[in-house]
Formats: C-alpha cells, structure tokens, sequence
C-alpha cells in the first residue's frame, strides 16, 4: 500500500513538474513580441538563479567545492544548457508551442541512442525499433519538404541534440554533487551569456507587465525543477516517468487558450508515436534492469 501511494506522489509530483515547464514555456513565449530573445532569456535567468540561489542556500551547497571530473562535467552540462536554452525558445517563439513542445518529448529515445552510441550501453534491437519509430514521430511532426513545413522545427531538434549532451554529462557527475548547486551553475552560465548576446541587439524597454510575466516565467521554471527533483524521490522510476508525457497536454491546451493554436493532424499523429515509443523504452529498460538485477543477486 504504501508503495502505492509512493507511486502516485510520485506521479502528480511529475505532473506538477510538467505543467511548471509548460507554463514556464507559454509564459515566456508571452513576452515574445515585447521583448528580444537574449533579453528575454538574461531577465528570465536573473529571477531563477536568485530563486535556485535560495535553494542552494536552504540546502548548505551554495558554494560547493567540486572535484575535477565534476567541473568538467559542470561545464560541459552548462554549454549543453545554453544551447538548448537558445535552440529550444528560437522554435518556440516561432512556431505551436505544442509543435515544439512535443520534438522535445523524443529525448528519451535520443538518450537512449546516445547511450549505446557513446556509453556502450547494452541496447537490443527491441529498443532500437522504438528509437527508429519514434524519430519517425518526430519527422511527421517536422515534415521536411512538405507543405506544413516549419524551418524552425530543426532549431527544437537542435534542442534535442543539446539535452541530449547535457544529459550524458549529468551522468558522469559524482553522487557527491548536489542537485541544487549544479542547476544553478547551469542557471548562471545561462544568464550570464545571454546577457553578453543581450547587448549584440537594441534593449527594448522593459512594462511591468513583462516584468511580471518574466518573473512568473522563472517562477515555474523554479517549481518545475523542485517538483522534478522531488518526483525522482519517492515511487518507482518505471511508474513515474511516463507521466512526463503529460507536458503535452498542458502544452496543447495553453497553446489553444493563450494563442489560439490548434494541432494539426499530423502533429497529433506524430505526438502519438513518440509517447506510446517512449513509454515502451521506459518498460524495456525497466525489464533489463531487473534482469540485471537478478543476475547480480545469484
């Protein structure tokens, strides 16, 4: 029973989660037509780091001395941030932010490939069908060539690539590593070069409606990530993770009552394909993981 309700914690924590990235995602692309996309990115980024700062600080790990291997990992996690950061909001701005939103939900599989690929991470050819079939998912959303043809859907892919790298260098940090002080090293990096962009462009000037919308923006991004930190303590992984699928629906909803954008078939088609793909890696992983474990324990 009690893993039960573990479970489902564990589950509305990850709902919660998504629909703080959501709401964090439709919130900035708000301020779109006001304000430049650096300047959108540095205002943005100097409300989360305050808020990831008093996180670090609740925690005792805001200033944490870092091993060698964990800096690099730092680093490389933080290029991968920045890259996503500016790749993901280019597409978003520019196109459904259901669109976007669901190119960005092929990550699973891209990790999974790229652990093969990179780790020499046992994968059998089970998974990789559900890679192949997704990546279609994702072509039918894109369309290259076709008449829906969206040229920023590749800067979402691009995104893809770059979580992807942030992901794998969040693997090669140490246990030792808090949480709360690596998303703010990523969180300041992100900040910090956005504003050196920021000046590449004229500085629009700044309503208290933007402001305000920026603030809220960083604010959902805050609960997005303590509500995805939280999800990853309680329940089992294979339960939780499919959940994160739910990030579409809030993506598809907001997208309609904020900005009127209703998915398309195709989008809808392809969206599909990508969560039943993704959701049968998760049960995949979750099988050799425990056959894994049953062979460590003989």
């Amino acid at each position: 029973m009690s893993r039960f309700s573990d479970n489902l914690r564990g589950a509305l924590f990850m709902v919660i989660s998504m629909a703080g990235f959501a709401l964090n995602d439709a919130t900035a692309k708000l301020v779109a037509g006001d304000l430049g996309l650096y300047q959108i990115i540095f205002l943005r980024g100097v409300f989360a780091s305050l808020l990831m700062g008093l996180l670090a600080w609740h925690q005792g790990c805001l200033f944490h001395r870092s091993s060698g291997a964990d800096t690099r990992a730092m680093s490389w996690r933080a290029v991968a941030d920045i890259g996503a950061t500016l790749c993901f909001l280019t597409a978003l701005f520019n196109m459904p932010i259901a669109d976007a939103t669901a190119i960005l939900q092929s990550i699973p599989l891209a990790v999974t490939l790229a652990a093969a690929l990179f780790l020499r991470e046992a994968v059998g050819w089970r998974r990789y069908t559900a890679i192949l079939v997704g990546f279609a998912g994702v072509l039918i959303i894109v369309r290259p060539g076709g008449e829906g043809f969206n040229a920023y859907a590749l800067w979402a892919v691009a995104a893809v690539a770059f979580i992807v790298l942030r992901d794998l260098s969040t693997r090669g940090l140490s246990p030792a590593a808090p949480s709360a002080f690596v998303a703010l090293t990523s969180s300041l990096a992100i900040t910090a070069v956005s504003g050196l962009l920021a000046l590449t462009e004229p500085w629009q000037p700044v309503s208290g409606g933007s402001l305000g919308l920026l603030l809220a923006a960083a604010a959902f991004l805050f609960f997005g990530y303590l509500f995805a930190v939280m999800t990853m303590r309680v329940g089992e992984v294979s339960y939780i993770s499919p959940f994160r699928y739910t990030v579409l629906l809030w993506a598809m909803i907001l997208g309609l009552i904020l900005f009127g954008e209703v998915p398309d078939a195709w989008t809808l088609l392809g969206s599909l394909i990508i969560v039943v793909t993704g959701i049968y890696t998760f049960y995949r992983e979750r099988k050799v993981l425990k056959a894994e474990a049953a062979q460590t324990a003989e």
